[in-house]
């Protein structure tokens, strides 16, 4: 294998719930979901039936031709997205134009991003004829992908150093800055992408004035609102979209969504309002394998499934009950934990060091977590997490701390 990854010793070879196994059949806690991935938790019965049942009918026959789930999975995105109040500006031309109205299928997260800054550019190029509207916004801390499209609106140093020069036409902001706005985003914008809640940056929160006064300003010089929900999104921070409790005026004309939607099986889907709809035509765009029957199928299984209010309301509850004990190791560790950022399943621990040490230990005694941004611990469980594994993993968490503290 290329060397891209720097993977700790364990193979593992086996999963269910929220453990996995490595090939000595030693059990780890996994609080980290495949980086958010894995919602329902591994091996999830349902999604294994599926793809049984479907591997046995079809799995592909390509974009030239009509399935019965990839169009299934558009509407359910759609209806769920309406029915959890979200995408609900009312949009600027026409009466309902800037609701949720149709989606593109791809296959990973840094596609549904790709397509979402093609479709701002292409929306661009329809209100301004000259040319002139082709600039992109994105924002420090962000991470869209790794293609050169999602990787150019990844303003990070260590991410775009090796791959430079950047695709044209990118600039940056400070995130949560809103008195920057007005100069960073101009009549020359096209599209504004930005992460509600900032996953890999160290699980930073986008503050409703920030976002209300993004959108406003988008909606001002003609520019498309990209909404990144690739790792918050699907229920993650309790609501189906990390963006419905925000006032309808800050609801984007794009949402992007991947990771927990396959529950592990590649999927991606970019969600775009009627008048973004209206601009995109045969041709604009196009994917080999995204949407095929094999993995909307599951799509649609899993997001009936995360759409559920009774789950979204114990991820609240559940993740009250992580950021609590969180809180309690503060208190015991004050001189290095300051503070505790996120919401529902979505947590940061910022740390006064390098976090690698822990984690390092947390390992050894079978609890995976992962680090995000400067210094921070990042808490990313199955949304089906119990509170008995959420206070195992605590416990875990203590002993491993106190273990690099040389407390034991």
């Amino acid at each position: 294998m290329v060397a891209t990854y720097a993977r700790p010793p364990p193979v593992f070879e086996k999963a269910e719930g929220c453990y996995l196994y490595d090939i000595e059949n030693r059990r780890y806690l996994d609080l980290t979901a495949g980086i958010a991935v894995t919602a329902l938790g591994h091996a999830e019965p349902g999604v294994a039936r599926i793809l049984a049942s479907q591997a046995g009918q079809l799995v592909h026959a390509s974009n030239l031709y009509h399935n019965p789930w990839t169009g299934a999975l558009s509407r359910l995105l759609v209806e769920t997205t309406r029915a959890a109040g979200g995408m609900a500006f009312p949009g600027t031309e026409g009466e309902g134009k800037g609701r949720v109205e149709s989606v593109f299928v791809c296959n990973s997260g840094s596609e549904a991003n790709e397509a979402a800054i093609k479709f701002a550019r292409k929306v661009g190029k329809e209100r301004d004829p000259s040319g002139n509207k082709t600039e992109v916004v994105s924002f420090t801390g962000a991470f869209h992908g790794r293609t050169m499209g999602s990787l150019s609106a990844t303003h990070t140093e260590k991410y775009q150093r090796p791959f430079g020069p950047m695709v044209p036409g990118f600039r940056c902001g400070t995130y949560n800055d809103v008195d920057g706005i007005p100069e960073l985003v101009t009549e020359k914008t096209c599209g504004v992408i930005v992460e509600p809640i900032q996953g890999e940056g160290g699980v930073h929160l986008g503050s409703d004035a920030f976002l209300v006064a993004l959108a406003r300003r988008c909606r001002a010089v003609g520019a498309v609102l990209i909404y990144d929900e690739i790792q918050c999104g699907l229920s993650r921070t309790g609501a189906l979209w990390a963006h419905c409790r925000l006032p309808e005026e800050a609801h984007p004309d794009i949402l992007t969504t991947a990771k927990a939607l396959g529950n592990g099986v590649p999927i991606g889907a970019t969600l775009v309002s009627g008048e973004v709809a209206a601009k995109i035509k045969v041709g604009d765009h196009g994917t080999t394998f995204g949407g095929n029957p094999l993995a909307s199928r599951v799509g649609h299984y899993v997001l009936s499934r995360l759409a559920d209010p009774k789950l979204q309301e114990d991820v609240a509850a559940k993740g009250a009950v992580l950021a609590r004990g969180l809180k309690q190791l503060q208190d015991r560790y004050p001189d290095l934990i300051t503070e505790i950022r996120g919401r529902g399943l979505i947590l940061g621990l910022q740390l006064t060091e390098d976090p690698a040490r822990i984690v390092t230990a947390a390992r050894e005694r079978g609890l995976l977590i992962i680090t995000a941004g400067t210094n921070t611990l990042r808490f990313l469980p199955a949304l089906t997490v119990a509170e008995s594994e959420i206070q195992e993993g605590l416990g875990i968490l203590d002993a491993a701390i106190a273990a690099t503290r040389g407390d034991s």
